[in-house]
């Protein structure tokens, strides 16, 4: 290679690099914090050259303009704009346009959807409005417009979102169909906006068109209604094994209480028992001078913390379909009841038993397709090895007790004082426990059927009095109905000629087994929803299985108050 080629390679990487660098250096250009417009007639042209400037810049940094102006959606954002040919879309001369003054009150109000202002740039749209309001130079700054104007199409799009799926992931239960979410519906979401000129009545439009959820939106008012502010706590991990953590985050908890008089000196535990068992006492809890989890849960118990729990449950309606069938049947697990909805009239409820927390009910979807009438129970080998093995093998008399009867692979009865008990284990047993229909039978005398995985069912119980009890965390995983014969006259209410009002009573009185089908599957969803509105009020229940607690982990923790 001569010097002369040489040369001319070496110019030409000089070239191409500059070329490179400037490309860079023009598409990285941070756009100005201030560009005061002098002639309102040039006012929409600034504010466009301004739009595009910091869009540019905002792709080419991952959704951020500046330390307080962060896009969630900077692509969905740029394409509308685009599409617009990057004209502002909320203000106009100098001033908010009808839409965006209706946009930026909806995002004030967001809280009354169970949604978070400070997910939608309030604080920073706050203060730009407060600015402009008695500033009349802010008034002419093109480049706090366009911010304001990114900030509102960004809001929106999340807005968009929230309201129509929510917060939550997709999970095995979610039932409703998210894959037409696209650009193109977010789109024309924007454009029937736009063409209406009604903020709010396009978001409703967006939100699950349920019964429950109306009320529980209901609730949520009432709520807001009765509290002047919400206030920010310490908010306690329990338990945590980080004691250290544990001791701090409870001392500034008890010092925002008024319970102790300081949130960082050290106290003795004399004093520190005191505080606790006085707290205790205060809220109506057992006082033993020391934390455990339903002190932890009442200090966390906050109006914020609740208001957190209603946004969960408001959620939860946005993964079932946007419509449910005419005629369902509805278990929410925390409030222990069964539902049974026809045409949108609430025919039946009944008190349920549930799942303890450690044989938790599954939640499901599925149709009941028969019950049967005197039913002889199975029991489950998971309930054989934790529970039943080890009784029998203290005591054989243990099975007629509990009107057990042993079986092998053929269904043989097989006499119980013949086996050796203490060789049986989780990995070598090859018999079937099963519970002799009738009375004493643990699923009473009605089962009703629906498939599943789990092996789970909806049934009479042989200990009705348990129906008395406020916390019905009791089974080791179905559901025991307390209006069992209600449901099942319910389900065959069609056939009058083959069930009379008194034949399913008879057979139960004359102790015979019937298996009842033919009629037609009636939905049965199994849920957990701690929130629900009643009588336009706020209705919380016991988080049973912690749902709660880990979804406000997972998706709230960090929400701010504004």
């Amino acid at each position: 290679m001569n010097k002369s080629t040489y040369a001319g390679m070496m110019g030409c990487c000089v070239v191409i690099c500059s070329l490179s660098l400037l490309a860079c250096n023009m598409a990285t250009v941070k756009p100005p914090e201030k560009d005061i417009v002098a002639v309102p007639e040039k006012f929409e042209v600034r504010v466009s050259d301004n739009l595009k400037t910091a869009l540019a810049f905002i792709l080419d940094n991952k959704g951020r303009l500046n330390d307080t102006v962060l896009l969630a959606n900077d692509s969905l954002v740029n394409g509308l704009y685009e599409k617009e040919n990057y004209q502002p879309l909320w203000c106009a001369q100098e001033n908010w346009s009808a839409l965006g003054d209706s946009l930026y009150t909806f995002i004030e109000r967001s809280k009354e959807y169970g949604l978070f202002p400070s997910d939608y740039h309030f604080r920073a749209l706050a203060g730009i409005r407060a600015k402009m309001a008695t500033d009349s130079t802010a008034r002419r700054d093109a480049a706090l417009w366009s911010r304001a104007d990114l900030m509102l199409t960004d809001a929106f799009f999340l807005t968009t979102r929230h309201l129509k799926l929510g917060h939550l992931e997709k999970d095995s239960m979610t039932l409703r169909n998210d894959s037409a979410l696209n650009n193109d519906f977010y789109t024309q979401v924007f454009h029937l906006m736009r063409h209406t000129n009604n903020v709010t009545a396009t978001f409703h439009d967006l939100e699950p068109k349920h019964a429950q959820y109306d009320s529980l939106k209901q609730g949520l008012k009432f709520f807001l209604d009765s509290i002047q502010t919400f206030r920010r706590y310490t908010y306690i991990n329990y338990p945590n094994k980080d004691s250290a953590a544990l001791h701090n985050a409870l001392q500034r908890r008890l010092f925002e209480e008024d319970v102790l008089t300081s949130a960082t000196e050290l106290i003795d535990t004399a004093a520190w028992r005191q505080a606790i068992m006085g707290y205790q006492t205060a809220k109506g809890l057992k006082p033993t001078g020391k934390i455990n989890e339903n002190t932890v849960n009442s200090l966390n118990n906050t109006d914020w913390e609740k208001f957190k729990r209603i946004a969960i449950n408001l959620d939860r309606y946005k993964m079932l379909p946007d419509t449910l069938p005419l005629t369902y049947i509805w278990v929410n697990l925390p409030s222990f009841y069964m539902q049974v909805m026809n045409m949108d009239t609430m025919v039946l409820e009944s008190r349920v038993i549930v799942g303890q927390p450690k044989t938790r009910t599954p939640l499901l979807t599925s149709n009941v397709s028969n019950f049967i009438i005197y039913p002889q129970w199975t029991v489950p080998y998971s309930i054989i090895f934790k529970e039943m093995l080890p009784k029998i093998q203290k005591n054989v008399a243990y099975l007629n007790k509990e009107n057990l009867m042993v079986v092998d692979k053929n269904d043989s009865i097989i006499d119980p004082y013949t086996i050796d008990w203490s060789k049986l284990s989780k990995k070598y047993f090859p018999y079937l426990l099963k519970q002799r229909q009738g009375d004493d039978n643990s699923l009473g005398v009605l089962k009703f059927n629906f498939a599943n995985k789990y092996s789970v069912y909806l049934h009479d119980t042989n200990v009705r009095w348990m129906f008395s009890r406020s916390n019905r965390a009791l089974s080791h995983g179905c559901v025991r109905v307390k209006e069992f014969l209600k449901l099942a006259d319910f389900l065959v209410r069609d056939d009058t000629l083959k069930y009379r009002p008194d034949t399913l009573r008879a057979w139960i009185a004359r102790q015979e087994k019937h298996i009842v089908s033919g009629f037609h599957r009636v939905p049965i969803y199994i849920r957990y929803f701690t929130c629900e509105g009643k009588s336009g009020k706020l209705r919380i229940y016991d988080d049973i299985y912690a749902e709660d607690k880990v979804l406000r982990e997972r998706y709230f923790a960090d929400k701010s108050i504004l």
